[in-house]
């Protein structure tokens, strides 16, 4: 009964923070009012450091307002600001070619477009999705649908991005890409049934690449990078670098589609695998919370930042051993929950002026008190209170 009534206490205490401190403060800061869309760029007190737009934000922060709409409270001030969101979408973030800007100014004219990566991509298609959700518009999940299908068109023959790497000196693969868009078929899935078997398949074919060259058994880990045959690039920085965060909410996606899957046991097994050696080697026994990088063969890290504690791997991780603990019921998952929610609520919220501080060092002291930028916005932390208080495992 005890166990019950915390995780009640929880769904509860999630839920109240979600949309009484957390959304408020970008309904109230970041919104822009005569040109539409989201500003992150915001210092401790919501006041405007950087009035470019990030791109990847408006798309987050669209399905951000949209999912708590559609599933948390349906508040017409969210609406608002995906309809303002959408807007700015569709007027100022795609380019002729049809790809999509990385960076915009405030009136939406371009400034920074990135010749390797989707994600912006990505980013507007589960916005669209959930504001389809949202709205009952299945125009746009069509729509998010369609751009799905163009950004799976550039991982093949003919793509117009620039690898990270040259290809004929070193072939290599990003776990980003397969983990990304494996989070992007689920949300999608929600808004287009009718497309779930094409979306399922699609989803079992990005968790098989991710299985079959990320997660390195004789290791236990879950590399960022490897070789185009999974090998560990163990000559270079890259190659070892390791991102628990970044691992640790893969592993959560692939634990969601067990659970969507009436408890798969397979994926089950592989998304506890990936969190279980992660949270090993990301958690910082000593002072709390998840190290921003490691080294696959425990040497010194080249990123001076490594053992800095950033916002994000703290929510994927509490996300993660919640999701864990529901399919398994194993007091081990829901002791580490724990441990992360008192951690995050002690050093990152700011229960003064709303909101997260980002960037804490390694001994938990504050590195900036700015509340985004044009990687921290509404996206990661509301999503954890989405997730933690929308369903509650059973003890």
């Amino acid at each position: 009964m005890e166990t019950q009534q915390y995780l009640a206490d929880i769904r509860r205490t999630y839920r109240n923070r979600l949309v009484d401190n957390i959304l408020p403060f970008w309904l109230d800061h970041g919104m822009d009012t005569i040109y539409a869309g989201i500003h992150t760029g915001l210092d401790r007190y919501g006041s405007l450091l950087e009035s470019d737009k990030s791109v990847w934000f408006q798309g987050r922060a669209l399905w951000t307002f949209s999912t708590a709409y559609a599933d948390a409270k349906p508040d017409p001030l969210y609406l608002e600001a995906a309809q303002s969101l959408v807007r700015f979408i569709e007027e100022h973030c795609f380019d002729g070619d049809g790809r999509m800007f990385f960076r915009v100014s405030q009136e939406g004219k371009p400034v920074i477009k990135r010749q390797r990566y989707f994600f912006s991509e990505t980013f507007a298609i589960i916005g669209w999705a959930a504001y389809s959700r949202a709205t009952g518009d299945t125009g746009y999940a069509m729509r998010a649908f369609s751009l799905l299908k163009t950004v799976l068109s550039y991982r093949g023959q003919g793509s117009p991005l620039t690898p990270k790497f040259n290809q004929n000196t070193e072939a290599t693969r990003g776990f980003g890409e397969p983990m990304i868009l494996l989070n992007t078929a689920q949300e999608l899935r929600k808004a287009l049934p009718e497309e779930k078997p094409y979306l399922d398949a699609l989803i079992d074919s990005l968790i098989d690449e991710i299985r079959t060259y990320f997660v390195r058994e004789e290791r236990e880990l879950v590399v960022e990078q490897c070789g185009a045959d999974g090998s560990l690039l163990d000559h270079h920085f890259e190659g070892r670098l390791l991102n628990p965060g970044h691992a640790i909410e893969g592993a959560w996606f692939i634990l969601n589609e067990a659970r969507e899957r009436n408890n798969d046991g397979e994926l089950t097994t592989l998304g506890l695998k990936m969190l279980n050696w992660m949270w090993k080697v990301g958690w910082d026994t000593r002072h709390g919370g998840i190290r921003y990088f490691t080294d696959a063969l425990g040497k010194s890290p080249a990123e001076y930042w490594h053992d800095m504690k950033f916002w994000w791997p703290q929510n994927e991780a509490a996300v993660a051993n919640w999701i864990a603990y529901e399919l398994t019921g194993q007091e081990l998952y829901l002791e580490r929950f724990r441990q992360v929610d008192e951690y995050v609520h002690t050093y990152f919220l700011d229960e003064e002026q709303g909101e997260w501080f980002g960037y804490l060092h390694a001994d938990n002291t504050l590195s900036s008190s700015l509340k985004g930028n044009m990687f921290k916005g509404p996206f990661h932390i509301p999503r954890m209170y989405l997730m933690c208080s929308l369903q509650t495992p059973s003890s």
